[in-house]
């Protein structure tokens, strides 16, 4: 028995399927055993052809009502331009207000899809890393002080008193794909999330974060390592594959450095790349033994939350989790 306590959760693709369908994968999600369910917080979605995007923040709430004990939350919201921190801190802390102990708060230095098409610039990742350090200042002095006046480069306050703050403490999670991210996340975060493709530096970013930890009187023990894996699933390998075609956007080299916001361009410069370089992000599963495999490197390498974004077949492949992956998984990897 592993004595580590993994805890495994399944991604509402907001670019994929419109908030009523993903209401019903976040029952079915549940009924299969994930314990928490992250959504992307996006204006513009990532591709253009048979993309949905509603407002992350509204279906988070729809969904702690009507699926309970599902831990939910943004991976990740942006405060950047359109999201000042104090109002992040307002809307998590009434939702958590409501529903205890259900939610999370991922952040993170953004994308251009976000900004720009709401008439605000696209700042350069220095002044991003800057407002993201900020906005975490600002949100976790409102959840825990009253009328908070705050002088930063970015925000402000002026005696400002969340009259509603959070019932249970709200983790607040930081992406991180580069080193000054890594540092901000061991400096400040409850948590690190991370991504398939960012696997290959995961070893050198993870350093980072524990030294900074350390240095900062932090146990890096306590940092909730997040990782969301990439999985196209299908009765075959072609349908699995051609279901992760929509996501050839994210091949765009420093895509989240781009500036693009537009999801015809990015869809136009995704549609470039070929199958071999898509396999190199998103795995193509057909069966139980090649998902617990993607899950069991995961572990391997010390993650202790394992996210599933899967495209394709979602409702087959939520059935085969509830039977034959979930099951497995929990026996050998809950901690109990």
């Amino acid at each position: 028995m592993n004595v580590q306590a993994i805890e495994f959760g399944y991604r509402a693709e907001q670019e994929g399927h419109q908030p009523s369908v993903l209401l019903r994968l976040a029952r079915l999600a549940q009924q299969a055993g994930f314990k928490f369910m992250p959504i992307s917080d996006h204006f513009h979605p990532w591709f253009h052809t048979g993309a949905a995007g509603g407002f992350a923040w509204a279906w988070i709430s729809a969904a702690a009502a009507s699926v309970p004990y599902l831990r939910l939350g943004p991976l990740v919201a942006a405060p950047i331009g359109r999201y000042h921190p104090a109002v992040i801190a307002q809307a998590f802390a009434t939702m958590d207000e409501m529903f205890p102990g259900r939610f999370f708060l991922g952040l993170g230095t953004g994308e251009a899809m976000n900004e720009v098409p709401l008439g605000y610039p696209w700042p350069e990742f220095e002044e991003r890393l800057e407002r993201l350090k900020e906005a975490v200042e600002v949100i976790r002095l409102l959840w825990s002080k009253d009328f908070v006046t705050y002088k930063g480069k970015y925000y402000s306050l002026n005696g400002a008193n969340l009259y509603t703050k959070p019932s249970a403490k709200i983790p607040i999670y930081l992406a991180a794909n580069g080193p000054t991210t890594a540092a901000l996340v061991g400096q400040c975060a409850d948590g690190y999330v991370t991504i398939t493709p960012t696997l290959i530096r995961y070893k050198k970013l993870w350093s980072i974060i524990e030294r900074t930890a350390r240095e900062n009187g932090r146990d890096p023990a306590k940092i909730r390592k997040h990782i969301e894996l990439f999985l196209a699933y299908g009765a075959d390998h072609d349908r699995a594959v051609k279901a992760a075609r929509k996501w050839k956007s994210g091949l765009i080299p420093a895509v989240f450095d781009s500036g693009i916001y537009d999801p015809r361009e990015l869809e136009e410069r995704g549609n470039k790349y070929g199958d071999s370089e898509l396999a190199n992000v998103w795995t193509a599963v057909t069966n139980k033994e090649e998902i617990i495999k993607k899950a069991e490197d995961a572990i391997k390498l010390g993650f202790d939350e394992v996210e599933f974004h899967c495209v394709g077949s979602e409702e087959e492949f939520l059935e085969v989790c509830r039977k034959e992956v979930l099951p497995y998984l929990v026996s050998e990897y809950s901690g109990s």
